[in-house]
């Protein structure tokens, strides 16, 4: 792409942008229209607000909230025991499934089985209590007294332990759905797809392989966007994609050790999960989205990609087997690295439901911000984009364990600084008052909340206080950064002994990653050279997102009902999706007893990482990198791992978890981008840019 053409690309997204902006206010309209309806609908005497709710595409909370009169008596006992500012929130649901339990509302024969779902925005619990949008989030606090205590116990009979049995691969095959392009081991089918719907790929795939396959991975296609023309949002296009008839399949209800069931709803990597009507086979339909971009590689490359993988793996896991997705695989890698001996021979203990919800609620993942004007120029002279390479792989030698003990003001005030320092260094999570220096010129240290759900911003205007959560090493990057200190103010605070549980696995997956990139840059072979770079960035997945899940979010149960049942949509559910035949809903059921729910190791790299984009040194080169070694005004964005400068730096790369990797360069002036989306697109054309200049060096 040249200055001309992104010039004009530009034209036609700010054309697309404007019909968005009709389009809403068609919507708003309707919105509107429907609202008034349901305001008549609650004058009769006899209306009820679960009737009301399927028939409107709405929760029984949000009909409430426009028609309190409506409010049924569970409903208002609900909004009563809501969790009140300074308790745990409920934070959004991970890519987690579970499979459905006895007496659930799924269990109508006229019904499918329960599948799991990512939230949207948490419901409002009642009329009268205002939604995230009005008002900034309130954090929660650790209750004090005997109440605080229980909250640092563990988890009673609840611990990570390493498997005693051999995890059992499955029968894969590699399916292009565009061109119906199959490939089952070293063969290679054509297949006829016909309009490619879930029936059309589970007929073609058992019609070519009689013998059964357990995972089909599709390469390309996406055909579960077919009819997203449709819908009005992606996931209801896949929800309906997921949840069409298949004659002689049904939605799977789990099996064996491994009990995920139900499909997984997933805007961009979804997965359907079928069986047989008489139970005898079991497959899923996966994106490989999930482990990497393929970027158009065709079927035969993405196997190679998954067989090297394999064999990388097996070099450090004799029985390592690849799993569904990437977080399950490091999951089930990382249990077995558990000692069999040694202080935590008998496995990791699980922090308490209520600490873990404190986490969850407090402790954010990647930092993701927009600087606009005036903070930076209203033309950039350039944007330059550095990546953190393999950069959660960082920051894991060093992890909680133990017991946590809670640190009180008073307690860390009676400290020495030593001894407060090696405590802020250390593995804490900590609740703090902060204020940023009078004079401050540069970006903000610490996340604040902001209103929305699980929403964070990071305050940079000098004088500002405010109050937060946040780990030890974004407050010690605080109080010692570059710059100028910060003044922070010890409120209250949870500390663990340091340990090492994370190390081993990481280590592991570091050798291999490293392996698999030297493959990709040597490799005589142009085909294995792509496949090895494609099991590379496989590698990184499963780090990242093997992290992630020990985050374990609570969980959200989706279900779907036929319309003619409107009454049986659960009470406390919101209603995510519609059509003539069925209502697809969504509730929150809590915590499941996961072994392996580690929120606490998640929390202390999220936040290793955040500080690390600041600041962090280069041992060797004696230097340092980050966005506080940059002038003020030249930090355009955080995206995760990544930054986006105004101004090229000169920071050393030597192909090492967490260096500085230039990423793309686009030469200006060019208008600071003010929307994620203005700012992806100048990602994606510095990126090209960069990699032409690289061709014609």
């Amino acid at each position: 792409m040249d200055a001309q053409s992104y010039s004009a690309a530009l034209t036609e997204l700010r054309t697309v942008r404007d019909t968005i902006k009709k389009a809403r206010a068609e919507l708003t309209k309707l919105e509107a229209d429907r609202d008034q309806r349901i305001t008549r609908l609650a004058s009769y005497d006899k209306a009820k607000a679960d009737r009301i709710a399927p028939a409107a595409g709405l929760s029984v909370a949000d009909v409430v909230a426009l028609a309190p009169a409506l409010a049924p008596d569970s409903l208002t006992a609900a909004a009563d025991a809501a969790p009140q500012p300074g308790q745990p929130g409920q934070p959004a649901q991970a890519e987690q499934t579970v499979a459905p339990t006895a007496g659930s509302a799924t269990s109508s024969k006229t019904q499918p089985p329960t599948v799991m779902t990512p939230p949207a925005a948490e419901p409002i619990a009642a009329a009268g209590i205002p939604s995230p949008e009005q008002e900034p989030r309130t954090l929660p606090s650790i209750p004090g007294g005997g109440a605080g205590d229980t909250w640092l116990a563990h988890t009673s009979g609840l611990a990570s332990t390493r498997p005693n049995f051999t995890q059992q691969a499955r029968s894969t095959v590699f399916l292009d759905a565009s061109t119906g392009v199959l490939v089952h081991r070293q063969q290679t089918h054509h297949l006829d797809l016909g309009n490619a719907t879930a029936a059309d790929i589970l007929t073609a795939v058992f019609h070519t392989i009689p013998e059964g396959v357990e995972r089909i991975y599709i390469t390309a296609g996406d055909p579960w966007h077919c009819d997203a023309d449709r819908y009005p949002y992606l996931r209801d296009a896949v929800a309906a994609w997921l949840n069409a008839p298949i004659p002689g399949w049904r939605t799977d209800t789990g099996r064996g050790r491994d009990r995920l069931a139900g499909h997984f709803v997933h805007a961009r990597n979804p997965v359907g999960r079928y069986q047989r009507e008489n139970g005898e086979q079991h497959v899923e339909i996966r994106s490989v989205g999930e482990w990497f971009d393929a970027d158009g590689d065709d079927p035969a490359t993405i196997r190679d990609a998954f067989v090297l993988l394999w064999q990388a793996l097996r070099r450090h896991w004799p029985d390592a087997v690849i799993m569904g997705s990437p977080s399950q695989t490091g999951r089930d890698l990382w249990t077995r690295t558990i000692p069999q001996r040694g202080q935590y021979a008998d496995g990791f203990p699980v922090l308490s439901e209520e600490l873990r919800g404190l986490l969850h609620a407090t402790a954010g993942q990647g930092r993701n911000e927009l600087i606009t004007p005036p903070r930076v120029p209203d033309e950039l002279p350039r944007l330059v984009e550095y990546d953190r390479t393999f950069a959660y792989a960082k920051h894991t030698w060093k992890s909680p364990v133990g017991t946590p003990r809670r640190i009180t003001a008073a307690t860390f005030a009676a400290w020495s600084e030593k001894e407060q320092m090696r405590a802020l260094y250390g593995c804490g999570h900590w609740q703090v008052r902060v204020t940023v220096p009078d004079t401050w010129n540069h970006v903000g240290l610490l996340p604040a909340p902001a209103p929305g759900d699980r929403a964070w911003h990071y305050p940079a205007t000098p004088g500002t206080t405010f109050t937060t959560w946040a780990g030890g090493p974004e407050i010690h990057t605080a109080l010692t950064n570059p710059i100028q200190p910060w003044k922070i103010d010890i409120l209250d605070g949870i500390l663990w002994e340091d340990g090492k549980p994370l190390d081993d696995w990481a280590k592991k997956l570091k050798e291999t990653w490293t392996n698999l990139s030297a493959q990709a840059q040597f490799h005589g072979d142009p085909q294995q050279a792509r496949a090895a770079h494609l099991a590379s960035r496989a590698v990184r997945s499963i780090l990242l997102y093997g992290i992630g899940a020990f985050a374990q979010r609570p969980r959200m149960v989706t279900g779907t009902t036929p319309r003619s049942m409107e009454r049986d949509v659960p009470a406390d559910a919101e209603i995510i999706a519609f059509d003539d035949e069925h209502i697809t809903w969504q509730k929150p059921t809590g915590f499941a007893r996961d072994p392996n729910a580690h929120p606490e190791w998640a929390a202390a790299i999220w936040s290793g990482a955040r500080a690390a984009l600041l600041t962090q040194r280069h041992r060797d080169d004696n230097t340092h990198a980050g966005a506080l070694h940059t002038p003020p005004g030249t930090v355009v964005a955080f995206r995760t791992d990544a930054l986006y400068l105004t101004e090229p730096q000169n920071w050393p790369y030597h192909h090492q978890p967490g260096d500085y990797l230039l990423r793309g360069h686009l030469t200006g002036p060019m208008p600071a981008p003010t929307t994620e989306d203005e700012l992806l697109a100048l990602r994606d054309a510095g990126r090209a840019h960069l990699a032409r200049s690289a061709q014609e060096a």
